[in-house]
């Protein structure tokens, strides 16, 4: 496999203002033509950043058809709304590097795993109520998400408050406007989910509210539920979840077409 490029996000300090610059891991063109974009957001609830959910998950995707990217973004001790802009500026990069880096830019869809499923949630629910300014060329994408994957994600701030703690340092009026189920309406995208029953850290309920909310909304979904499985199983080989990257691409070349 080719070696991704870093591209920063911001220019220096910009938006970063801290030691962590944010930034994407680009993968060079997979073949001739462009193909749907897919910005991966690895889990780590906010605090931490995954290496098992980042390039594995990236590098299979590429095998089943997109062009991906992987996001580094801004954790505790930046609170919301860092990581919210660093996901939607993500985006904007992606639709604005289009075709010259392989991407279709009206076609690229979010993917996140736990606290980074919150994250891939927050751009197709919150892309409305966060202004996102860099003073460049990005400014003009359009940082809503044409789809979304949500694995094992969280969503709630009652069914998994350590997140939303790193998330917003505790204050309880961010986590009850964060909590997504709140915020889905009628232009949220497109929703694959898939959760396992067995875990344990974000109780599958997360994944059953949004549901809940996007059926409400008469929003696309698509919703699969494991027996077993333990919280962070990435590529969940060996486990019965191991069919969701084949389900998960094969919804997004529906809704994406």
């Amino acid at each position: 496999m080719i070696e991704p490029q870093r591209l920063p996000l911001w220019e220096r300090n910009r938006a970063a203002n801290g030691d962590f610059e944010p930034f994407l891991e680009i993968y060079p063109p997979a073949g001739s033509a462009p193909r749907p974009g897919l910005l991966v957001i690895p889990g780590g609830g906010y605090l931490n950043i995954s290496a098992f959910e980042g390039r594995p998950i990236a590098e299979r995707f590429m095998e089943l058809g997109f062009q991906p990217a992987v996001l580094y973004y801004r954790r505790d001790p930046r609170f919301y709304p860092d990581p919210q802009l660093d996901a939607l500026r993500a985006i904007q990069m992606m639709r604005l590097i289009g075709e010259r880096g392989g991407i279709m830019p009206d076609k690229v869809a979010v993917m996140g795993f736990s606290a980074g499923g919150h994250l891939a949630a927050s751009t197709g629910t919150l892309a409305d109520a966060i202004e996102v300014v860099a003073n460049d060329a990005a400014d003009a994408m359009n940082p809503r998400p044409d789809a979304m994957v949500l694995c094992y994600a969280v969503i709630s701030a009652e069914l998994q408050p350590d997140s939303f703690r790193h998330l917003t340092g505790g204050n309880p009026e961010q986590c009850k406007y964060l909590s997504l189920e709140n915020r889905v309406d009628e232009n949220t995208p497109p929703a694959f989910l898939w959760h396992t029953a067995e875990d344990k850290v974000v109780p599958l309920e997360n994944a059953l509210v949004f549901a809940e909310a996007m059926k409400k909304h008469g929003r696309p979904l698509e919703m699969h539920v494991f027996p077993e499985g333990h919280h962070g199983i990435n590529l969940a080989e060996g486990f019965s979840a191991a069919v969701w990257p084949e389900l998960a691409a094969a919804f997004l070349e529906r809704v994406l077409a």
